[in-house]
């Protein structure tokens, strides 16, 4: 019987997976390293089939996380369209925000946060959209310690929020999205987005 051989150590394995990334067509020049390594699942048929099957598997589901991001990406700017063109033709901004963009963009809450009185508008303490928004144009946070401020009546339905800078609106103010799910406001697929939505709200007030 032969007896098995020792397993590298963790620098080896360092070693080689870092010879690899350096080299990503070394195994595609050398087929013939394939019979001796152990193939990540055995289907059938030789070494090279299953390392080949594997490759494909991984790559498939590498794509399959790009298309899901796409669609979540375009699934986002869609709602973002649909809410600029409910601003365009609403009388009052700030009511279109708070009774027609939890709908359009699949949220729990939305609302206009400034700091001074303003007609249907939460106000703020002076220097809170600064310190919130610390010189980004949008914030998203989970875990919401000044939810009562922000989101008023909605404050507990926000387990997540996405605050947007509104900006040129005279006094400070934020556009406050309120979420029980986090997929609803994914920082990963709706910053951009999100940042025009806050510039339209902008040109909506200043028309």
């Amino acid at each position: 019987m032969t007896a098995a051989r020792p397993l590298p150590d963790a620098a080896e394995s360092d070693q080689v997976a870092a010879f690899l990334r350096a080299h990503p067509a070394w195994l595609a020049e050398h087929p013939e390293m394939y019979r001796l390594l152990a193939p990540p699942r055995r289907v059938h048929g030789e070494a090279l089939t299953d390392h080949m099957a594997a490759m494909l598997r991984a790559e498939r589901a590498h794509a399959s996380h790009l298309i899901d991001a796409g669609r979540a990406a375009a699934g986002m700017a869609g709602r973002v369209q649909e809410a600029v063109l409910a601003l365009m033709g609403a009388d009052d901004p700030a009511e279109c925000v708070s009774a027609e963009f939890p709908g359009l963009l699949g949220i729990d809450a939305a609302a206009l946060c400034v700091e001074a009185p303003h007609t249907g508008c939460h106000e703020l303490p002076p220097n809170m959209v600064r310190r919130l928004l610390d010189g980004r144009d949008v914030v998203f946070r989970a875990g919401v310690p000044d939810a009562a401020l922000l989101h008023a009546e909605a404050a507990r339905l926000a387990l997540h929020d996405a605050l947007v800078l509104v900006p040129g609106a005279g006094s400070p103010m934020l556009l406050a999205l309120a979420s029980r799910d986090a997929r609803a406001l994914d920082p990963a697929q709706g910053r951009h987005a999100l940042g025009f939505l806050g510039r339209a709200v902008a040109a909506a007030l200043g028309r």
